[in-house]
């Protein structure tokens, strides 16, 4: 006990403990700073789908995809030749409206009477894959579709760039569609959402950018 307080007395001792604590102290700032950062680059270069089942039955899981389907057939349609995702955003807005009548019309003609709530907002999403892309949790702009209760299982995808029109059941994302993410971020942003399982400096990033999100660190931003 006795060498362990004169060990405390040190001063060499006292100033590695200082200087570990500093340290610490910055290595957490820069992270966090990074984090918020790329966290805020990624979220501004996407545009996103969420659909909320009523429940977990079955039935409201297939009504969910049927939803889904018909919104993302008529989400080609108007912006199919659009190349930002601030004029996609515009876009939507202007057709919210016929949104919600597709989604209504979609719930009706498969009998059933759920309302459905639509919102185009700023909304924290978890890790999602999309083929071989992985986008971080974080916040990210997104048209939200709500059926019913909205207690069910959650769907999402990525309608700007377009990648909710892609079939990524073989798990590769196609070359144009990665193109069209690539001219819409930087270099490291895009690296982080397409090499993160291969890359292992790549990996780690991604993972302060999870921690950061889940702590509640990172938060919605303002629109």
């Amino acid at each position: 006990m006795k060498k362990v307080i004169n060990l405390i007395k040190n001063p060499k001792f006292k100033m590695i403990c200082i200087l570990s604590i500093l340290l610490f102290i910055y290595t957490s700032i820069c992270a966090f700073s990074y984090a918020q950062t790329v966290s805020a680059d990624i979220s501004d270069s996407v545009f996103r789908l969420h659909v909320i089942a009523n429940s977990d039955l079955q039935e409201d899981q297939d009504l969910k995809y049927k939803v889904r389907d018909n919104l993302i057939n008529y989400m080609n349609e108007i912006c199919a030749n659009e190349t930002s995702k601030e004029e996609v955003i515009n876009i939507v807005n202007k057709h919210k409206n016929d949104f919600q009548k597709i989604a209504e019309d979609t719930i009706k003609e498969n009998c059933f009477d759920y309302s459905v709530k639509i919102n185009i907002g700023n909304f924290k999403f978890p890790t999602k894959t999309y083929g071989d892309i992985s986008f971080p949790a974080g916040y990210y702009d997104a048209l939200r579709v709500e059926i019913g209760e909205a207690s069910g299982q959650n769907w999402w995808c990525v309608m700007f760039p377009p990648l909710c029109f892609i079939d990524v059941s073989q798990g590769v994302v196609p070359d144009e569609s990665k193109e069209n993410l690539k001219e819409n971020m930087d270099s490291e942003d895009y690296a982080l959402v397409s090499e993160s399982d291969t890359n292992t400096g790549i990996t780690f990033k991604f993972k302060i950018l999870e921690f950061f999100t889940n702590a509640g660190f990172i938060t919605a931003k303002n629109n």
